[in-house]
């Protein structure tokens, strides 16, 4: 496992414990907003790609969301390949409604942890 994964991961898994957290609280937009941001985090890392991937398409069905759910699992055929030789789009969210390859703006707070993860300059929030 990269350094980066490494660093990473705890913050993918807060996001993904805040938006299980949200989801339970019957806060679903929310809970899909966190997920969008594990997405965020966790895309450079195959492994973590396809687990918010995962946890995207299971959020989807219980919610009974059949186009996002549908849209997952075609995103989790694709984001393994594709992360593995780099073809990212920078801050793409990962939901079905938006565009897989077009790149959006990262948050400032999110840069900031990339950036830690990365070893490159500011802390990690």
């Amino acid at each position: 496992m990269s350094a980066f994964a490494t660093r990473i991961r705890p913050h993918v898994q807060t996001e993904l414990d805040i938006s299980g957290a949200a989801e339970r609280e019957g806060f679903a937009d929310l809970a899909f907003h966190h997920l969008e941001r594990a997405h965020v985090l966790a895309q450079p890392v195959t492994l973590q790609h396809l687990r918010v991937h995962w946890r995207m398409y299971r959020f989807a069905l219980r919610q009974r969301l059949p186009a996002e759910a549908f849209g997952q699992l075609l995103r989790m055929v694709l984001a393994g390949p594709l992360t593995i030789v780099g073809i990212l789009p920078t801050g793409n969210t990962g939901g079905s409604s938006v565009n897989g390859f077009m790149p959006m703006p990262v948050t400032a707070d999110l840069q900031r942890v990339i950036d830690a993860a990365r070893g490159g300059s500011g802390g990690l929030a």
